[in-house]
């Protein structure tokens, strides 16, 4: 398929900036083109321009630009596009509609529930993607057989392709449909999605609709049973939206190419790449697989050439362009993910593991609060960097363009309005001495500024002047190390040594900063391929045609189960052979490869397994031993395995490939041992200006070394070669650099803000990689899949340096722990000791969050030099309920085990028994239990054992690369960094608030359900930029579990302070050094040391930040709940949280379906949970009108009604159901929550807002939750401007497995 000798073969990446051309010629030639993606003065279509070029060039023959290029000499055309990306990005699909099962129309606007910023109260979350949705009136469940509803009439039982079989309690009202369809329709919408509850299984309802559509006249008809058939409705649901919406789009643009071509190119083999790295004809391209149409090609580009020339060393590719960076990973196998969030929109279908991350070339520069911060704004295309002569900001380009590393003279003159003028770096001088200017201003007034722990000291604490040149290579570093992150995270995440890696370079930006990247993460050699400036087009001709077919499955992975699987993957198999079979292809081009997702059962954990080299045995199926595949990748990844858990089997999934892509064929050129630069300049380095060579690429001759500094130019990118580094020119053309490691350089205690910047990231990044250590090494599913822990660093007076992941109510709270044992241990701590804690009185938050604090010693130095800690939620610790939340608690001791003190490790030995007898002690209480879970606990105990062990080593190697002293005086610097801002933000309002009132005191008053009030009186100091936050007057402890220890107090106050000052900034101890908290003992916030506290976790938390925000007017209240539900028997047991109403604000109306502030959990998708728990999801939607009315309404709170099939009990943990959430100036308060339980018999009983129930099979709960309030006066709503429809804001937005770990995270 792919021999067309005689003519020309092109592939084109068209990118949002520049389009790249790959064009291999009729004499075996190859040649490449760059051209901008839009300008429509001189064309309509970039790739049509891009071939017109090439054939009219190398032709010699007039190709008119008005005239549709004849395609008899074009044999193919491989595209990668990122038309979809963008149509997504801008919100500008098709028009679009969407059936959904009857109960769930607003299933896609809550989503998972959890909000996209932690500390973003606007909630700025892009709207869905349809414009009308339409009810069915049909429902089918699975059928159980342990199912106690009385039966009334008997249900038709279906089997699903899973082998499930479910009852069809509500039949297709076809006419109904019909005529809503009519209406759509009559309204211009043609494109509509279906997303029916379990159609991933049983399809009959989901196809009798498509038909029907069809039939009326929709020109895109999108089944989620036929776009990505697996379980879980909420990202099938976007899939099939995006589908809908971006697959008409698609189509319209393939329309206007291909009209620009005699025939409209229908003689020539058109094929396009889609995410998951492989080609399909242009006919079947659609639009929920071609989100990462664009980037895949540089995956395949970077894989196939750089894999092999490595000796198939692991590599990571880095693709850096102008908005962002795009970073991934292969070792001999595309590493794909089946579920990814792309501007907001969860797709499920199979991608390239791509990370982007918000760094590029075009990434703005900004000196915060004493911080130098790279992105994530961006200056986009338009107006661009400084440099390119429109007004554009400071970028990271600008940068290197200042310090000499990009050489004008070599960039074409395509700047400027007129697009015909030289890069300007006199432009970028000056703007960059501005910025010098301010930053010496800053560092002058701050002079004498000392770290709260003495790490500085007063005199000479900071330098005392900058030169532009070391503000721009601050700015270097700063952009170097935040793209170091995620490739470490990438990396560490799965059991792999980063430095063990290659550095695949390619994108236009990168070859200016691989070297430095490489360093920093102890990699010793960068690879950038000869057409590193077009990859992505290059990868595109390299690809193979691909088939995938996948279906859900539910069967174990067990003997009896074999034959079902092999009969399956044979089918799907034949499948794809036929479909590429059918496109040309001979059965020797064509391999198939068998995955199957696998999971042990009772987790939630999957992953797709090949058996590539598990060849099949007598104890597993005929396509490979997928068991012994699964364990060993489970163990590298985890660090453990399950022995005797049963293995289960979600999807089989089938990749055909068809070979096809070229060969390239590379002469090398032959030449003197010895080449001269072109020209010599100065560049800037850590140590200065130094003499630097500039060669061209094209004038290099193979295996002649090239010491740094040099700057090696091409056609379409520029790369860097440091000092002590060595580029040499491969065989094939390549550019091969030998990295060395860091030149030692000598730091001192001095605060130097560029290193400032640099430890910020760094101490992040060790609370991050010891996330990673307790993520893989955990068993629970609380720990491992949900990931409810955060991992933390503390200075030597237990002060918090950095903490990863930003969970609201741990902020801070470790702290007080971490300070706690200090105090009270004093000097009975030694080295190979280990804390274990979790009482309030020790700065615990509730009991069930366990804290493990390990000591960092130093040789020579007797006390410990830093803490490492982590803090993980353990599923159950005994007490008086299953799950150690009781509602009905009143006493510390009937909600699990209690840890003061305790030394789990002593002189480098677990103290098994020890601990064992402490989580069995709460037995010996009258009704409780001790913990219900032992196996479980203790695995996880090691696993935060584990993770302090590697923070407390990278703290080790820190401390080993800059020395004790600079690393602690950093330390410090961090902390007065984040003070810092906290002043600023206090004197900025307080300077508001006096202009405005003429007071500098504020107060709220808020109440919970029984009627304890929450007093807070603020006084704040203007000078100082300081504040007293005093709760006297606040209500005493209570009769219940609503206390909350001081540890909630000051987590809340962290989380209030971090949105009011509205940029990043570390979360540290420093944030609270200019504030003093009262707290009166004795009080609901400072309860006796016995008292029960598991509701003041998460529901008290709530209201501490109501009062707050109430106090400083910054928005309205938010549902100021949890609702915590939970149910459960001897055999199951469920929890989740439920989501709201947002409060609205100055100038924003509040989100409705979403949590608010100290929680963010992701709540279990409906197909799972009437998968696995015994209960029917009748309606899960907004609740109409809850939200309070003003210029700015809240948000409204849901309701879900949960059906019960068994008997269970039934507990709810709850606020809000007498107090509303109150509206600020003038907008009315949010509708209280309502908890009812509908009984088979027809009563119908309010439950209150805490109680314990038993359930009878037939009983209904229907959970109504509060509202947010509204801003403003009602009347004055005229007066607001006009929004148009949300889209993202001006930052790349990220994607990736990183970016969903994190967002996972921070969904907790």
């Amino acid at each position: 398929m792919t021999e067309t000798k005689g003519k020309f073969d092109f592939a084109i990446d068209r990118g949002g900036t520049f389009t790249d051309v790959f064009s291999r010629l009729p004499d075996g030639r190859e040649r490449v083109l760059k051209l901008l993606s839009r300008d429509p003065n001189n064309y309509k279509d970039a790739p049509t321009e891009g071939i017109r070029r090439v054939l009219e060039e190398e032709t010699g023959q007039a190709f008119p630009r008005e005239q549709p290029i004849d395609t008899s000499l074009i044999g193919w055309i491989r595209m990668g596009t990122t038309v979809a990306t963008n149509a997504l990005l801008e919100r500008e699909g098709e028009r679009t509609a969407l059936l959904v099962t009857k109960g769930f129309k607003d299933l896609l606007h809550i989503g998972t529930q959890a909000r996209p910023k932690l500390f973003d109260l606007e909630v700025a979350v892009p709207e869905v993607l349809y414009e009308e949705v339409i009810e069915v009136d049909e429902r089918v469940v699975l059928k159980r057989d342990d199912c106690q509803l009385p039966r009334k009439t008997a249900k038709r039982v279906v089997t699903g392709s899973t082998g499930d079989s479910l009852e069809v309690w509500r039949e297709l009202n076809v006419e109904k449909v019909e005529k809503e369809l009519k209406e759509v329709l009559s309204r211009g919408i043609t494109s509509l999605a279906v997303l029916l509850l379990h159609s991933y299984t049983w399809s009959d309802h989901e196809k009798e609709l498509g038909s029907l559509a069809r039939r009326l006249g929709f020109t895109q008809v999108s089944l989620s049973s036929e776009v990505m058939p697996m379980v879980r409705a909420v990202p099938r649901g976007y899939t099939v939206c995006a589908d809908a919406y971006l697959t008409p789009k698609i189509h319209q643009y393939l329309k206007g190419f291909t009209s620009g071509f005699k025939g409209g190119l229908k003689d020539v083999d058109v094929l396009f790449m889609q995410s998951d790295g492989g080609l399909t004809p242009m006919d079947q391209f659609c639009g929920s697989r071609a989100v990462l149409s664009g980037p895949a090609g540089g995956v395949v580009g970077y894989a196939i050439t750089s894999y092999s020339q490595m000796e198939k060393k692991p590599v990571i590719g880095f693709d850096m362009g102008g908005t962002s960076t795009d970073v991934s990973r292969y070792a001999g196998q595309y590493e794909h993910v089946f579920e990814s969030t792309t501007a907001g929109v969860t797709l499920q279908a199979p991608q390239l593991d791509i990370n982007t991350v918000a760094a590029g070339g075009g990434s703005r520069l900004f000196f915060r609060s004493g911080m130098f911060v790279v992105g994530p704004e961006s200056a986009g295309a338009h107006p661009g960097p400084t440099c390119y002569r429109k007004g554009g900001p400071l970028t990271v380009t600008d940068a290197n363009l200042v310090l000499g590393r990009l050489l004008p003279s070599f960039f074409p003159k395509i700047f400027g309005p007129l697009e015909n003028e030289a890069l300007c770096s006199e432009e970028s001088m000056k703007h960059f001495q501005h910025l010098t200017e301010d930053i010496n201003v800053f560092l002058s007034s701050n002079k004498s500024q000392e770290g709260e722990n003495g790490a500085a000291s007063s005199k000479n604490s900071m330098q005392t002047k900058m030169t532009v040149e070391e503000v721009a290579m601050g700015f270097i570093r700063v952009a170097n190390e935040a793209m170091c992150r995620p490739i470490r995270a990438l990396t560490q995440a799965k059991g792999h040594d980063t430095s063990q890696h290659v550095l695949a370079c390619f994108g236009g930006a990168g070859g200016q900063h691989a070297c430095a990247i490489a360093r920093a993460l102890g990699m010793k050699t960068v690879f950038i391929h000869k057409y590193s400036g077009v990859l992505s087009a290059y990868g595109l001709a390299l690809a193979d045609v691909v088939e995938e077919v996948q279906e859900p499955c539910s069967l174990q992975y067990e003997q009896q189960s074999y034959g079902e699987i092999d009969r399956r993957v044979e089918q799907l198999s034949k499948r794809c052979r036929d479909t590429l079979e059918a496109r040309a292809f001979t059965s020797d081009q064509i391999t198939t490869e068998v995955f199957l997702h696998l999971r042990y059962e009772g987790t939630d954990c999957a992953l797709m397994v090949t058996a590539a080299g598990y060849p099949s045995n007598a104890q597993s199926c005929r396509h490979g031993d997928f068991r012994s595949a699964f364990t060993k990748r489970y163990l590298k990844e985890f660090g453990f395995i399950i022995p005797d858990r049963t293995i289960m089997v979600d999807d089989i999934r089938v990749r055909g490939c068809a070979k096809s892509g070229i060969k390239s064929v590379y002469k090398p050129k032959k030449g003197s041992k010895k080449t001269k630069p072109v020209k010599m300049t100065k560049c800037y380095f850590e140590n200065g200006y130094l003499d630097t060579s500039v060669y061209l690429w094209e004038d290099l001759p193979c295996g002649v070394g090239i010491p740094g500094p040099a700057i090696i130019i091409d056609k379409n990118s520029t790369i860097l070669v440091e000092p002590c580094c060595e580029a040499r020119l491969t065989e094939g053309g390549d550019v091969c650099m030998a990295v060395s490691s860091d030149p030692h350089c000598i730091f001192d205690t001095e605060l130097n803000t560029v290193q400032l910047s640099i430890f910020s990231h760094r101490f992040m990044s060790i609370a991050e990689q010891m996330g990673r250590v307790l993520q893989r090494t955990s068993i629970s599913t609380n720990i491992k899949e949900r990931l409810d822990f955060s991992c933390a660093v503390f200075g030597p007076d237990g002060g918090l340096v950095s903490n990863a992941p930003h969970i609201p109510v741990h902020l801070g709270a470790m702290q007080e722990t971490v300070q706690y044992q200090i105090r009270s241990l004093e000097n009975k701590l030694n080295e190979g000791d280990v804390i274990l804690s979790n009482h309030p009185c020790a700065g615990g938050s509730h009991l069930p969050d366990l804290t493990v604090i390990t000591p960092v010693y130093r040789k020579g130095v007797k006390d410990p030099v830093f803490f490492v800690a982590s803090r993980g939620h353990h599923a159950d610790i005994g007490g008086i309920t299953p799950g150690s939340m009781p509602p009905h608690s009143t006493t510390l001791q009937e909600e699990g085990a209690v840890f003061i003190s305790f030394k789990l490790v002593t002189g480098g030995v677990f103290q098994e028994e020890a601990v064992t007898e402490s989580l069995m002690a709460p037995a010996q209480y009258p009704g409780c239990s001790g913990t219900r879970n032992l196996h479980d606990n203790l695995s996880d105990l090691r696993a935060q054992v584990a993770a302090n062990q590697r923070g407390s080593q990278l703290v080790g190697e820190l401390i080993d690369s800059y020395g004790l002293a600079v690393v602690q005086a950093y330390m410090g610097y961090i902390q007065s960094n984040a003070e810092l801002a906290v002043r600023d933000m206090l004197r900025d309002f307080a300077r508001r608030r006096r202009e405005q009132t003429g007071s500098l005191k504020v107060e709220s008053k808020d109440f919970m359900d029984d009627g304890t009030p929450i007093k807070l009186r603020v006084q704040i100091d203007e000078e100082e930029g300081s504040a007293v936050f005093d709760f006297t007057g606040t209500g005493t402890e209570v009769w219940g579990n609503c206390n909350a220890p001081r540890a909630i107090t000051l987590s809340a106050l962290i989380y209030c302070l971090r949105c009011m000052v509205g940029q990043d900034i570390p979360l540290n101890q420093g944030c609270l050094a200019p504030i003093k908290v009262i707290i009166p003992p004795g009080s609901i916030l400072l309860p006796s040391q016995n008292a029960a506290v598991v509701g003041g976790n998460v529901l008290t938390s709530q209201r501490v930040v109501d009062v707050i925000f109430k106090a400083f007017e910054v928005c309205a209240a938010s549902q100021g709940c949890m609702n915590n539900i939970s149910f459960g028997s001897e055999k199951v047991g469920y929890y989740e949280t439920v989501a709201g109403g947002a409060g609205a604000g100055p100038s924003w109306s509040g989100r409705s379906g979403v949590h608010s502030h100290m929680t963010n959990t992701r709540i279990t998708d409906p197909e799972i949970l009437e998968k696995r728990y015994p209960v029917i999801l009748r309606q899960f939607s907004l609740r109409p009108n809850s939200g309070g009315v003003g210029k700015y309404c809240g948000g409204d709170g849901v309701v879900r009604k949960l059906l019960f099939r068994n008997s269970v009990v039934l507990s709810v943990l709850t606020e809000r159901r007498a107090s509303r959430p109150y509206g600020l100036q003038g907008g009315e308060d949010a509708a209280a929550g309502v908890n009812l339980l509908h009984k088979t018999d027809g009563r119908v009983l309010n439950l209150g807002a805490k109680t314990s129930v038993n359930i009878q099979p037939g009983d209904m709960f229907c959970l109504y939750t509060p509202g947010g309030g509204g801003f403003g006066r009602e009347e004055d709503a005229s007066l607001k401007p006009r929004t148009k429809r949300r889209c993202l804001d001006k930052t790349f937005p990220e994607r990736g497995s990183v970016f969903e770990y994190r967002q996972t995270q921070e969904g907790v």
